[in-house]
């Protein structure tokens, strides 16, 4: 099989392109008249500044959060376009489908903030198997995931009614627990003690800490992206940015309290700063007043913080599910906390009760739905014609890329702490 990825790749693409042409047109090509025309346009690029937002995230945030193992850089960033580039066409595609009632699929800016989401979606998955697949299984499942995940979200949104502005539940909460699902099917007891190439070293943390700060910045833009125009997209940009700063001051003082000789983690600084922009995704264009996002935020790096402290490592013994990057701490727990947190907004606002009925549910399903179809979709990778890398293999990125000669100055830092995000050794 030593074209199968390429033959797959260029499969996938050209039935993409054939796709495209029959169901996708301009969104502008039904509108008539120069006024209208020239209004509508217009009204759609004032949503552009927050898609160039969203898409750095995706393709530099996401990926650059990730080049913390030492021998998987390319990978991280390189595999990480792929499967963006791959799903924000198959998103746009699936989501087109299902809400464009039998016509075709009319794009436009905010059809790309959808497309870019729904890529979003299998990133987050990525990291909790990073490093221990093949590029031909991260195709496969990128098309599943993608198809599942616009199957969720339509439910949540157009039949639920539920409200997830952030996408805490629908994107990273799902993401995560699709994720975990596939890594504890995939799980491998030869990979339990730690693999040598499963560490960093300083200046692949410091190539993670620039993803993180990408993703920083940016993440108002995420979660107001999709906010009614106005008054709710202003307060989701205000509500995000402060629940953001809370966190970040939260999870470097647990930090150095947890860790010995009050030192600080950079894998809770790469990871759990950004907890704060999940937790409040789903109330973020509420009327919850700035302390209670900060309350938010803090709560959820803190609750980010001693996941990677306590719950990797347990979730690895125990459960048997290997987290190489912790999704579960960074998306998983704080979608969760921000599915909860918009029931209490409800609540405390005194709207109609049955919203929070709806919140509810709207966690439930994607929680299932994930974890239903995370499962699935890892008992189809485990095939074994997709080409799983071999256990020492993992980690490396001189499996599937042409990497330049390493010296011994490339891993002269590690002996000054190099770390995985397994905390313990197992």
């Amino acid at each position: 099989m030593r074209f199968q990825f390429s033959l797959i790749a260029i499969g996938l693409e050209v039935t993409m392109i054939i796709l495209f042409g029959v169901f996708v047109e301009y969104e502008t090509d039904q509108i008539t008249g120069t006024q209208s025309l020239s209004t509508h346009v217009n009204g759609s690029l004032d949503l552009y500044p927050l898609f160039q937002d969203i898409h750095v995230m995706i393709f530099a945030g996401f990926g650059f959060v990730m080049t913390f193992l030492k021998k998987y850089g390319f990978s991280s960033v390189g595999i990480n376009l792929l499967i963006a580039a791959l799903g924000l066409q198959w998103g746009t595609l699936v989501q087109g489908y299902l809400y464009s009632n039998g016509e075709k699929t009319r794009v436009g800016i905010r059809n790309m903030i959808n497309a870019d989401f729904s890529a979003a979606t299998v990133l987050i998955s990525f990291g909790a198997v990073l490093g221990k697949t093949s590029p031909v299984q991260m195709l496969i499942m990128t098309i599943i995931e993608i198809a599942v995940f616009a199957g969720n979200e339509y439910a949540v949104g157009a039949r639920l009614l539920a409200s997830d502005v952030g996408a805490s539940m629908t994107i990273h909460a799902f993401g995560a627990y699709f994720g975990l699902a596939v890594a504890g099917v995939l799980y491998r007891p030869t990979l339990r003690k730690r693999h040598p190439n499963e560490e960093s070293v300083y200046h692949s943390d410091i190539f993670a800490m620039i993803g993180t700060l990408f993703l920083w910045i940016f993440w108002p833009s995420f979660n107001s992206a999709l906010a009614d125009p106005g008054v709710n997209q202003h307060r989701a940009m205000v509500n995000t940015y402060f629940s953001l700063a809370a966190c970040v001051v939260s999870v470097f003082a647990f930090s150095s309290l947890l860790e010995p000789g009050n030192r600080l983690n950079m894998v809770h600084i790469q990871n759990a700063t950004l907890a704060g922009g999940v937790a409040v995704g789903a109330c973020a264009d509420m009327v919850v007043h700035p302390y209670f996002s900060m309350l938010i935020g803090s709560i959820a790096g803190i609750v980010s913080v001693l996941g990677f402290k306590y719950l990797t490592p347990l979730f690895t013994t125990k459960l048997r599910i290997h987290d190489t990057c912790g999704v579960h701490n960074l998306h998983g727990l704080p979608g969760v906390i921000g599915g909860l947190a918009s029931i209490l907004a409800i609540a405390v606002g005194e709207t109609d009760r049955h919203s929070m009925d709806r919140q509810a549910a709207a966690l439930f399903t994607s929680i299932a739905t994930a974890i239903g179809g995370g499962l699935i979709t890892g008992l189809i990778l485990r095939i074994p014609v997709w080409g799983q890398p071999a256990d020492q293999d993992c980690y490396d990125d001189a499996v599937y890329w042409k990497v330049p000669q390493r010296t011994e100055h490339d891993y002269h830092f590690q002996e000054y702490g190099g770390h995985s995000h397994q905390e313990i050794e197992i």
